[in-house]
């Protein structure tokens, strides 16, 4: 019961930030999300889509706001990632043999990193600023980035603020349902990969 007052609460909370700054809110508060700062933004794009179902907002600014400021926080952990790589790559480059152990980093950061990025937009969306960092320490192609970035967070956007407008008059429950989703497939992502990183480190020992 407790549970059930504190998401109608917060619900509540989120309706009202939405409802009185609109689309600019919902575009700082996606920016926000994906440089890692706890910002409820998925909670905040199902209320946004409920009040575009209602008529107290338009469709199109609500979907460019979060669209754009997503894209804009991609770029800006990507470079912050970048920028901070710049004197570890000038020390990895003086030696010959760290040289050629980053070329073969950045081969599989253009070769598989692709899909990392996309899937982190939405499907594993906790994981998403951290994926911005390492993909620009690890100097991803940039057009590679941004197009990858793109296409997940309009996947993003377009699940969130559409199940808003689609249940609006149940948004505590469908959030739930998804907080738990998500949870649980990025846990599980993580236990996959920490377990496939000791299976090779025992073969190769």
């Amino acid at each position: 019961m407790r549970g059930k007052k504190r998401s109608t609460v917060m619900t509540e909370l989120f309706f009202a930030l939405v409802s009185d700054w609109g689309a600019p809110a919902l575009a700082f508060a996606t920016f926000l999300s994906c440089l890692a700062v706890p910002v409820p933004t998925s909670m905040m794009m199902l209320a946004a889509g409920a009040f575009v179902a209602s008529g107290d907002l338009q469709l199109a600014p609500v979907v460019m706001a979060a669209f754009f400021g997503a894209i804009a926080g991609d770029q800006a952990g990507f470079g912050i990632g970048r920028t901070a790589s710049i004197a570890l790559i000038g020390w990895l480059r003086a030696n010959p043999s760290r040289a050629k152990f980053l070329d073969q980093a950045q081969g599989t950061i253009d070769r598989r990193g692709a899909p990392a990025v996309f899937l982190s937009r939405w499907l594993f969306s906790p994981l998403g600023p951290y994926v911005n960092l390492l993909t620009g320490a690890a100097q991803m192609r940039w057009p590679t980035f941004t197009i990858m970035s793109a296409l997940g967070e309009a996947v993003w956007v377009t699940i969130y603020v559409g199940l808003g407008f689609v249940f609006y008059d149940n948004l505590g429950t469908i959030s739930a349902v998804l907080a738990d989703s998500v949870g649980f497939m990025t846990s599980a992502l993580i236990a996959l990969l920490t377990g496939y990183a000791l299976f090779r480190r025992k073969r190769a020992h």
